[in-house]
């Protein structure tokens, strides 16, 4: 069920947790600068949460920064020798911030940033009710809606904002997802749920969260007067452009076909499979047309996604069917 205030500018949601049982998780990869201009002024609006910085390593001197950075201002931080994916880091930075005393948590983009009273409300909607999961809502830096609720279509594992849900869509053909860039979740949920796991490396894995979230009876809420300014990009692409990387072309495009097989009905995830192709031109489309002519990047993406995804999606699930068998 996913849940959302009508009221703006009221706090609907009664306090239960303490601000000093809160720890910010922040998964990092070459991104130093983005610390001091997002994390930073998060940090210095709740001086009494705790700060665990994941780096995923990219280079010796993005390393040095962010240890610097950490060691400064006194934040942990956990270094890991490769780059093992945001699911993985963000289960490491939550255990780490757990063994620090910690009984929430506020995973959070280093591209995005939020102030005091609206990490107060995602805590407050966070501990209102048993497995709950908050999502903030996120503006681009323009003050333009990023995310406000999103939708999986489960006949074709498309998505969209859920305030654009077209009318003639019934419930039960969406399943409604909160993104992985602001989120706040207790100890229980998360250790019920199991984290976000490694399988998705990224992307799609809060989608998975989301869904298995969702089975064990918990609740997703959007909190509207919670407001994070996300800084679109800022991790993934050159800032300004529509293009986006290989690596988001490749793992959109193998994730969204490794969830089906792991979450949906057979003949539901047969016909993601069906589509794969048209599938990941949608997705590519998303960098627009240009980016097709100047590199061969997106196109390499794309392409080793659907391969490897098919495979993936198959291995998965015959090993379904042959557990069902057993």
């Amino acid at each position: 069920m996913m849940v959302r205030s009508d009221v703006k500018g009221v706090r609907v949601f009664p306090q239960h947790a303490d601000l000093s049982d809160l720890a910010i998780i922040v998964v990092t990869y070459g991104s130093p600068d983005l610390l001091n201009e997002h994390l930073t002024r998060t940090a210095a609006e709740v001086p009494e949460a705790d700060v665990v910085i994941v780096d995923n390593y990219h280079d010796a001197d993005s390393r040095r920064g962010i240890r610097s950075i950490a060691d400064q201002l006194g934040w942990g931080l956990i270094e890991n020798e490769t780059n093992i994916g945001f699911g993985a880091a963000v289960d490491i930075g939550v255990g780490r911030a757990h063994d620090r005393g910690a009984s929430w948590f506020m995973i959070l983009n280093p591209d995005a940033s939020i102030g005091r009273s609206s990490v107060r409300a995602l805590l407050d909607a966070a501990s209102s009710a048993p497995l709950t999961l908050a999502s903030a809502t996120l503006l681009r830096t323009d003050g333009s809606v990023w995310f406000d609720g999103a939708d999986l279509y489960l006949s074709d594992g498309s998505t969209g904002a859920t305030r654009n849900r077209p009318a003639s869509v019934a419930g039960d053909q969406v399943a409604e997802w909160l993104t992985g860039a602001c989120l706040v979740t207790g100890w229980d949920l998360w250790e019920r749920v199991g984290g976000f796991g490694d399988a998705f490396f990224l992307y799609w894995e809060d989608i998975d969260l989301s869904f298995r979230v969702r089975a064990l009876g918990g609740t997703l809420i959007v909190v509207p007067d919670a407001i994070a300014v996300h800084d679109v990009g800022g991790t993934t692409q050159t800032r300004g452009a529509r293009a986006k990387s290989e690596v988001y072309y490749y793992y959109n495009v193998r994730n969204r076909l490794l969830f089906a097989a792991r979450q949906l009905d057979e003949h539901v995830a047969r016909r993601w499979l069906l589509g794969a192709a048209p599938a990941a031109w949608a997705i590519l489309m998303r960098g627009g047309r240009r980016q097709l002519l100047r590199s061969l990047g997106p196109w390499r993406g794309a392409a080793r996604g659907t391969w490897d995804g098919v495979r993936i999606a198959r291995r998965e699930l015959r090993l379904r069917r042959r557990l069902n068998r057993e």
